[in-house]
């Protein structure tokens, strides 16, 4: 549903993404990992068709992003680590408002929140203006709006940021339920296990390339590490060196 195709892009002599190949299946529930200025949102980016790529393809559900964008958007749910709402709406008005860009028909519309609104504790705020919303439950309004379409594929960008213990849960709860049900996960995280409980696959991306992929314990094998993630993790990336700019 996802695939990266010798994927590169450049900021003027810095190589953020650097031919990168990834295919990423139906139902697969993928997260990627990096150190801080690594390529991850820079890739992720490319996805959502918000940067052209220097050169390479990705395509989403068969259609490439940036030549056939509409039929690619259709089927993608993406919500960044700060995502954008529109802060004089209600909570509830955003929620149609997502839903009739996707033309999702109003018993649709109806239909989702009456599932994802008890799920994400939103009933409280439905009335409420975003602009006076927490960060936690701002996040919760982005990742239950964007699942309103019912994508192909869903694409996040730090899920976690800003949620408590309770609505973390949540969050991964309804994703990997999703998932099961035919839909793409593509989660780019720092929190180590968050991957480690949740991916099917994780991709470790160091200085734009992808440096390994696998299951938790393919990585461990590729890493000679043994125990938690956490040591496959450092191993692959221990040449990291600070003050890159790009992440």
């Amino acid at each position: 549903m996802i695939e990266l195709l010798n994927l590169s892009k450049k900021f003027g002599e810095l190589k953020a993404v650097d031919n990168v190949n990834l295919r990423v299946g139906q139902g697969e529930f993928f997260a990627v990992l990096g150190p801080n200025a690594a390529g991850k949102t820079t890739t992720i980016r490319i996805i959502a068709g918000l940067i052209k790529p220097t050169s390479g393809q990705a395509r989403v559900a068969g259609f490439d992003v940036q030549t056939r964008p509409r039929e690619a958007k259709e089927r993608l749910a993406y919500v960044p680590d700060f995502p954008f709402l529109y802060d004089k709406l209600t909570a509830w008005e955003f929620f149609r408002f997502i839903g009739r860009l996707f033309r999702v028909p109003e018993k649709k519309i109806k239909e989702a929140a009456d599932e994802l609104i008890p799920r994400f504790n939103l009933e409280p705020f439905l009335d409420k203006g975003i602009e006076g919303l927490s960060h936690g439950t701002r996040q919760r309004v982005a990742i239950a709006s964007a699942l309103m379409h019912d994508p192909e594929v869903f694409v996040i960008d730090e899920p976690m940021v800003g949620l408590d213990p309770h609505h973390a849960r949540v969050v991964k709860d309804i994703l990997k339920e999703r998932s099961r049900r035919g839909m793409t996960v593509f989660l780019s995280t720092h929190q180590l296990s968050v991957a480690e409980e949740m991916a099917d696959r994780i991709g470790i991306i160091h200085r734009g390339k992808l440096v390994a992929l696998g299951t938790r314990d393919e990585l461990r094998r590729q890493s000679g590490a043994q125990g938690p993630l956490e040591e496959a993790f450092l191993a692959l990336t221990a040449e990291e060196a600070p003050g890159a700019a790009w992440v």
